[in-house]
């Protein structure tokens, strides 16, 4: 069996069209695993209306718990809480405990527990284009990087067992820790970005970071025709610094309306703009996993 290769769809910043990309990558590219790495709030799932085979607690950290039998209310706690979240009966706030084990080290009778706490679930799913991996943070958890690396692995745990080549990454936005849990170990970066200044600004920063990991990338301009000057801007600056160049998508109000129906482009439009889907695949092919 051939190595499995991983790509992961970034874009630097929100609303891009990144996920509706995946979809439509997904309804044209056989034999892979879907991963959803955008575990703040993940969305690929509404495209495939998934059916659940496996669902996990994911303990991803730690929050501190007064035991009453053994606390004597000497406040050595509630002194050394940086975020106030010890209150006047000795009780822990959990939104407002931060895991850091401060009381734990500084109580002097033990009466802190300090266990493992569930901040969200992750899941593996059968879709109409296969199996898809993906994860769900609780509100104001955590450790979004470790769920991603956990959800990775299920998916690369699949991909074996399943003998697909592909495992296909819906990045999460920006550039921090979810995103560079995504990226690290893939084979290359798929980078969708708008014609905007802040598109270009935001682009600048992902292919540092793809550039930093030393992960070959390529870029798509989506939505080119409402600003064609900057959509030229940002594909003169991918050749003056020999950053692969995936092409360009035109606005289509087909995006949308396949959203609301929670299809993909190519399944609502196979003639039109879904057409153009398996030529970016064959470019991403060329250009990242046939170097």
């Amino acid at each position: 069996m051939k190595p499995i290769k991983q790509l992961c769809v970034l874009s630097g910043k929100g609303g891009t069209g990144k996920t509706s990309l995946v979809g439509a990558l997904a309804a044209v590219v056989p034999d892979k695993v879907l991963v959803d790495c955008d575990v703040d709030a993940p969305d690929l799932h509404l495209l495939f209306k998934p059916t659940i085979k496996t669902r996990q607690a994911f303990l991803g950290g730690k929050k501190a718990a007064i035991l009453p039998e053994l606390c004597t209310e000497c406040g050595r706690c509630r002194e050394v809480c940086r975020f106030d979240a010890i209150s006047e009966d000795y009780r822990v706030d959990i939104t407002a405990c931060e895991g850091c084990g401060v009381c734990v080290r500084f109580c002097p009778f033990g009466a802190v527990a300090f266990s493992p706490t569930v901040c969200g679930e992750w899941f593996i799913s059968e879709t109409r284009f296969g199996p898809l991996v993906h994860a769900q943070l609780g509100a104001g958890q955590e450790n979004s990087g470790l769920l991603v690396s956990l959800i990775r692995g299920k998916a690369l745990e699949l991909a074996e067992a399943k003998g697909h080549p592909l495992i296909l990454v819906d990045g999460p936005p920006g550039i921090g820790c979810p995103v560079i849990s995504s990226l690290t170990g893939s084979d290359g970066a798929l980078i969708v970005t708008e014609p905007t200044l802040s598109g270009l600004h935001d682009l600048k920063r992902i292919l540092d970071l793809t550039g930093h990991f030393r992960i070959p990338a390529v870029v798509l301009v989506n939505k080119a025709d409402l600003n064609p000057e900057t959509a030229d801007a940002i594909e003169g600056f991918c050749l003056e610094k020999e950053i692969g160049w995936a092409g360009r998508l035109p606005y289509d109000p087909v995006v949308t309306e396949a959203m609301v129906q929670g299809r993909t482009v190519p399944e609502l439009s196979p003639e039109g703009l879904g057409a153009e889907i398996p030529k970016i695949w064959k470019i991403v092919e060329e250009k990242l996993f046939n170097r």
